[in-house]
């Protein structure tokens, strides 16, 4: 988009549109940070919303976005699910297997993966660069994909994933072989910690709670912990990891940085980030004085 000419007033630009998608969806604090961005930056035109999608309902959806529509963000279940639909897509979600970032660009549908850049840059933040290994992922979904690429990035070249269904790993054991990183499948137990140095968590609030109760237990717990769960907050996992003094980095510093990069694929902007971070943390203070 143009700069905003002096003067000109919000009824004489044509509205552009942006959302994220998933099911379920009203809980996402995407259209915070993504309107905080726009606000910060000026773009007083732009409206971002949340929109409830399925599998299903992702084609009918793609083909009703005209072109006000500049991108839309995707989450659970739909990173996968979008690739067919695209008309082209960036290496690196070729790779992961997953883009979570749609951008409409010359009539065709552009895919991205931000999962990875974001993973790096929350972990970077936190001062977790390429010393970050032994690491063990909870998970084998389109975000463990990511973290796969993530720690491929910080130098890792194999990876221990517990899950709870080795069968269901096969998308994330072929993301892996892309990747040139030795995937080891653990059980979904106690025993998967082992040897952790950095232990992330992709999976669901609750479904950790095994790490939790394990972690304070360990002689050696890891001294990194990323859960990608920002809401509800704090996780017993993340709770624990605090206890035990690991770097704790949460979810919400994941979305942040992805959503920035999202901000800049869509506007062609650099990313207001502190605006973001601002808005987003203000949000959360608000919704866990609502409980």
């Amino acid at each position: 988009m143009e700069d905003p000419v002096p003067g000109l007033t919000d009824v004489d630009r044509r509205l552009v549109r942006a959302a994220v998608l998933g099911s379920p969806i009203a809980h996402s604090l995407s259209p915070v940070l993504h309107s905080a961005a726009y606000t910060a930056l000026g773009l007083t035109w732009w409206r971002y919303e949340a929109i409830e999608c399925d599998e299903a309902g992702l084609a009918p959806l793609l083909d009703r976005c005209g072109p006000d529509w500049a991108g839309l963000s995707l989450t659970m279940p739909l990173k996968r699910t979008v690739l067919p639909l695209l008309d082209r897509f960036e290496p690196l979600a070729t790779i992961v297997g997953a883009a979570n970032t749609v951008v409409f660009a010359a009539a065709q549908r552009l895919g991205y993966n931000t999962d990875v850049p974001g993973m790096v840059r929350a972990l970077a933040e936190h001062g977790v660069g390429t010393d970050a290994g032994p690491a063990v992922i909870l998970g084998a979904g389109a975000t463990a994909c990511a973290a796969v690429a993530a720690l491929r990035e910080l130098g890792e070249r194999s990876v221990a994933v517990a899950v709870r269904d080795p069968i269901g790993a096969a998308d994330l054991l072929r993301a892996g072989d892309r990747l040139g990183v030795e995937i080891a499948l653990r059980s979904f137990t106690e025993s998967s910690l082992a040897g952790a140095s950095l232990l992330v968590s992709t999976v669901p609030a609750g479904a950790a709670d095994f790490a939790a109760r394990a972690l304070p237990q360990l002689d050696n717990a890891p001294r990194v912990v990323f859960d990608v769960v920002y809401d509800p907050w704090p996780t017993a996992l993340a709770s624990a990891a605090t206890s035990t003094g690991a770097v704790l980095i949460g979810g919400f510093d994941l979305l942040l940085h992805q959503a920035a990069r999202q901000v800049e694929l869509m506007t062609d902007r650099p990313a207001p980030v502190e605006e973001m971070r601002r808005a987003g943390a203000a949000e959360l203070v608000r919704r866990a004085e609502r409980t």
